[in-house]
């Protein structure tokens, strides 16, 4: 049996942000984590910045009762196979891997262990990611719990069927690549327009953030909020007249179901 209760195998930006919410949240104790880790460099960081244990060995991880596995989808096949006979029958085992599924997962594994597939994204890193969690073979209500509680520190967490996480990846998991790309355009539309480039950039990200924060909090529909700020014939409508003639939105409806299937082409190998 481990030392560790909470192994994690990948040590890269995502896996350190989960942690630092943990931390944070004293939702586990320092010495009952472990990381794995290929990089040297990226396991001192993990060990001096968050004191936590930082191994090269996959099979340490591999051992706990709940296993985290941060990697890259293209090595998922060749860490399984290598952890295979490490994991135990009782273990959970969370992937955050995009495209992956729950039976691969549960093949590579020899239908060991109990899966739970989540597709966070980035602003976990600020404590305010989004998070969907979806029950692979054999998970338990107290499975779905633990993980809940594992996000809920670093942000929200919503349930969906497994079926759907390659939307919830193109529409949250990417999404925050998509407010940056539109919030460079705003900069780049106010240096244009005459802007320094520090107040361009204040004036579109406390614009984003000021928008997010009233869809979040007033609960209406973003259609509404928009056309309150259209006034006929204003600023503003000449702006969205453009868009649509741009055809701006179908774009973006059209990237983001491109991303949807990018994902599902990644779990088809």
């Amino acid at each position: 049996m481990s030392q560790y209760q909470f192994g994690v195998i990948g040590g890269g930006n995502m896996a350190e942000a989960i942690l630092r919410g943990v931390i944070r949240g004293n939702f586990l104790e320092h010495n009952s984590i472990v990381v794995s880790e290929p990089v040297m460099d990226r396991r001192r960081h993990i060990g001096m910045t968050l004191n936590i244990s930082a191994v090269d060995d996959n099979a340490v991880a591999a051992r706990c009762p709940r296993i985290l596995l941060a990697i890259k989808p293209q090595k998922m096949g060749e860490v399984l196979a290598g952890i295979s006979s490490a994991v135990g029958a009782d273990a959970t085992v969370i992937s955050i891997a995009a495209g992956i599924s729950a039976a691969f997962i549960d093949k590579a594994l020899g239908h060991r262990g109990r899966i739970v597939r989540v597709m966070p994204n980035t602003p976990m890193l600020v404590g305010a990611g989004m998070s969907a969690m979806a029950a692979g073979p054999r998970a338990t209500a107290e499975d779905m719990a633990f993980v809940q509680r594992l996000f809920g520190v670093c942000g929200r967490v919503t349930q969906v069927e497994e079926s759907q996480i390659d939307a919830v990846t193109a529409v949250s998991g990417s999404g925050p690549a998509y407010f940056f790309y539109m919030t460079e355009a705003m900069i780049e539309a106010g240096i244009a327009e005459g802007l320094d480039s520090d107040t361009a950039r204040l004036l579109a990200i406390e614009t984003c953030l000021g928008a997010g924060k009233m869809l979040s909090e007033c609960g209406e529909d973003p259609s509404v909020l928009r056309a309150r700020v259209t006034s006929p014939n204003g600023t503003t409508q000449r702006a969205i007249e453009t868009m649509d003639a741009a055809k701006v939105k179908q774009s973006m409806v059209t990237a983001i179901r491109a991303a949807a299937q990018r994902s599902r082409e990644l779990a088809g190998g």
